[in-house]
């Protein structure tokens, strides 16, 4: 199979080769994997010995079962292989600590990238990282060269795993492409269904008086994006804000969905600092007893912060051109929430 861009075919990773994937029980990582094993590729994944890895049993995946951050795991893991997805990421959660983000998102990057620089064969390092490491946007559309901007652990994590990546692979030689995805959604995905849910009400609750814009890039666009930049020449040692074209709105992503599902739902706006002061009660309460609060500082902040990239690089550099709309991606993926009993 290849993958064509706008002015040349780019030829495709060759069946049989080799790869290794990271978080391929994951959201992005299972519609990866399947797509890698679809094209022929013989597939090695890291899981953790707790991980759920029922929904891929159909496929012939070599497990390595273990930490990513784990020396020896990783050693074993990357033995011979010529490409590396690294897709693992400690997602927010309130019972993950510091050292945890630190582990995944650091410690796992400098040990895959340690062992590919010592293969003779080794391809290209496809890095996962976010376009949250740039941060509350203050004049957007921003780009690639846009200033670091972390605002939590997750995303400080972040920053440092693709400043040391960019350091190291300049010294070693080491060939890579760093992915920073927007926020990533479409069938299955759990983050941000509480966002179609809020839609799916008859009244949809916005906070503050802002844009709220938001950057989307579908999970299909997203893994193809992936997989392009694992052998097209123009990706090499870049960074690429994956995205679509523009960014949306929160309210134009409730009527979008609101449409689909059939739903007549009205906006209503209220002062945000309120919900603030809630939510630094619950953390202060809930925190030390090991319980997710109902309400919290960084979900308020979601309604006040835009998110919006200039994602000309994409189109460019790799010449990819996103195969769905906000608008097509977001209705097929409430109907799939509803046909699901999800909505």
């Amino acid at each position: 199979m290849t993958i064509t861009e706008n002015r040349k075919p780019i030829p495709a990773i060759p069946a049989g080769t080799l790869v290794l994937i990271t978080g391929a029980t994951g959201f992005t990582g299972q519609v990866l994997t399947r797509k890698l094993c679809g094209l022929g590729l013989s597939v090695r994944a890291i899981a953790r010995a707790s991980s759920n890895i029922s929904p891929l049993e159909d496929l012939d995946i070599e497990w390595i079962r273990g930490d990513v951050f784990d020396s020896e795991t990783v050693k074993n893991a990357v033995k011979d292989v010529e490409y590396i997805f690294h897709v693992a990421a400690a997602y927010r959660d309130p019972g993950i600590s510091d050292l945890d983000y630190r582990n995944v998102h650091v410690e796992s990057t400098k040990l895959l990238a340690q062992e590919a620089s010592k293969l003779e064969n080794f391809k290209r390092f496809v890095h996962t990282s976010t376009v949250g490491v740039h941060g509350h946007i203050e004049n957007p559309p921003i780009d690639e060269e846009g200033p670091f901007n972390p605002g939590d652990i997750y995303q400080v994590t972040k920053v440092e795993a693709e400043n040391w990546l960019h350091g190291f692979a300049e010294e070693h030689g080491l060939p890579y492409t760093v992915i920073r995805p927007a926020a990533i959604y479409g069938p299955g995905d759990k983050r941000l269904l509480k966002v179609f849910k809020m839609a799916s009400k008859p009244v949809f609750l916005l906070l503050g008086s802002g844009k709220c814009l938001y950057h989307l890039i579908h999970v299909d666009d997203l893994t193809n994006v992936m997989i392009l930049a694992a052998t097209h020449p123009e990706a090499a040692r870049q960074a690429f804000i994956v995205g679509s074209p523009e960014a949306v709105t929160l309210e134009n992503m409730g009527r979008i969905i609101a449409e689909k599902l059939g739903v007549k739902h009205r906006i209503l706006r209220l002062p945000v600092w309120p919900f603030f002061v809630m939510g630094d009660i619950c953390e202060f309460i809930c925190k030390p007893l090991g319980i997710s609060p109902p309400i919290y500082r960084r979900r308020v902040a979601f309604f006040t912060k835009d998110r919006s990239f200039n994602t000309k690089k994409l189109r460019e550099r790799l010449g990819y051109k996103c195969k769905y709309t906000d608008e097509e991606g977001l209705a097929a993926t409430a109907k799939w929430y509803r046909d699901k009993g999800w909505l």
